[in-house]
This record gives structure tokens, sequence and C-alpha cells, in this order.
């Protein structure tokens, strides 16, 4: 799946002094308030991190009293979805309108109407509703599936994704990878 990638970062953590006993606890809490949230400085979403301390000694901030700053180096995992990537998620929910999807447990996806291609056709059997292609019968959408969408925007703020089922490469992933769509 695109959007994700690792990143090496150099950190300077501010630790207010009441917390020098227990530096590293204070670092982790620092870094963890980072996660699942949109970073400007790291152009995306810092998933998961793994620490290493640059030097034994911090450095008290003169004008930032009383904190004393840590260095550290950093690897990140970010998710970073643009415009035109493939993405996966996995379907929560299937109208006529839209599909929904989460895409890496926590970021939801929305594909309207106008973005799902005409050769899908949305069908509804003992109160469930599919999208299923008019030229492969096999080739099924439905609630627990997962699918691959093309990314068309990103709310930054909500973590909330549109996408597109437009592209010849998009659609059920347990199709798209399934022999006889490799055949053709």
């Amino acid at each position: 799946m695109e959007g994700l990638s690792k990143s090496d970062a150099n950190l300077i953590v501010y630790v207010h002094p009441s917390q020098s006993k227990n530096v590293d606890k204070a670092i982790l809490r620092e870094l963890s308030s980072l996660l699942f949230k949109y970073s400007q400085a790291f152009d995306g979403v810092v998933l998961a991190y793994s620490v290493d301390p640059q030097d034994k000694c911090a450095r008290i901030l003169s004008g930032v009293h009383p904190y004393f700053g840590v260095r550290l180096r950093a690897n990140l995992l970010i998710f970073s979805p643009k415009p035109k990537m493939l993405l996966e998620g996995k379907l929560v929910k299937i109208t006529r309108e839209s599909i929904h999807c989460i895409v890496l447990g926590f970021s939801s996806a929305i594909i309207t109407d106008e973005n799902i291609r005409n050769e899908l056709k949305y069908k509804a059997k003992h109160g469930e509703g599919a999208y299923v292609s008019r030229y492969h019968k096999r080739h099924v959408i439905k609630i627990g599936a997962v699918i691959r969408f093309e990314v068309k925007s990103l709310d930054e703020e909500i973590l909330h994704i549109s996408g597109s089922l437009i592209p010849a490469n998009a659609g059920s992933v347990h199709w798209l990878c399934s022999p006889v769509m490799k055949l053709g």
C-alpha cells in the first residue's frame, strides 16, 4: 500500500525538571502525544516510533526556563496519503450513494457514487448491499471486504479520506489479486 514511509528524525524533546528522575518516561510521553495526529512537521500522521537518545546529558535552555532539551534520534513510521495514491481499506458500510471503509484501523474513507465506475452496480439482497461488476460476476464489493482505491483528497484535521474506484486497478483486493484477474 502506498502512503506509508519511514523517516529518521533528529529531535529535541523538552522535559520539565520535575521529570528529571525519569527522563525516558517523559520522552516517551511526549512522543506518544504525536501518535495518530496529523503533523505538519512530518507531513503526515505518525503511526509508530522508536527512539535512541543522542546524548547522555541534557542542556538547560536559556529563555525557555525551566525546561531542558534532550537530543534524540527517532525512527518514525509516517502515513501520508496524497492524491492519486492507492490505499486499501476494510469496508464498514455500503449504500447506493457511497462506500465507507477504514484505512489502517484509524482513518475513515468515503467513496461517493460519482467516484464509483459504471461497471460496478449496486445490488441489495436480504437487506445487505453490495457492488457487483457487470462484466465479472465474481468481482463483488461487500461489507467486510478489503478494497483498493485511489485517494482524491485528505482532510488533515479529522484524518478523513475521499477516494475513487474509477481506476481499473481499484476494487476488491480479493478480485484484483485473483488468478482470473491476472489472466485478463
